[in-house]
């Protein structure tokens, strides 16, 4: 029963990524990659605007306000280091680092909330 529950989840997950790319597509950034995983964490999708360089967390959940709350500070931890590890990894010069959320409801349009965290 757990691992039907976990697969659901997951699936639930992917397809939260996909909406959420594909929306931020639509916004005018471009997708270099989606579920990028470093030693020191995982980053949802890996995006670029402009000079931006884009780190988004994806949140599935049944409302904003959950979404939001689950933006947590051990999670912030955890992004913020896997988006430094991966800045110092590909050398992306010049890049302006930036992190986004993007939180999917049901029958609602996602919200994308910009500069979530702030590096460093």
């Amino acid at each position: 029963m757990a691992n039907e529950a976990r697969r659901q989840n997951e699936r639930r997950g992917r397809r939260a990524e996909i909406i959420a790319a594909i929306w931020l597509i639509v916004k005018g950034y471009r997708l270099i990659d989606r579920r990028v995983r470093t030693p020191v964490g995982e980053i949802d999708l890996l995006m670029r605007r402009r000079d931006a360089l884009v780190f988004v967390e994806v949140k599935a959940r049944p409302t904003l306000d959950s979404g939001v709350l689950a933006l947590h500070p051990r999670q912030q931890a955890r992004c913020e280091a896997a988006a430094r590890w991966l800045a110092v990894r590909h050398g992306w010069p010049g890049a302006v680092l930036r992190h986004d959320a993007v939180v999917i409801r049901p029958w609602a349009l996602p919200t994308h909330l910009v500069a979530v965290w702030r590096d460093g």
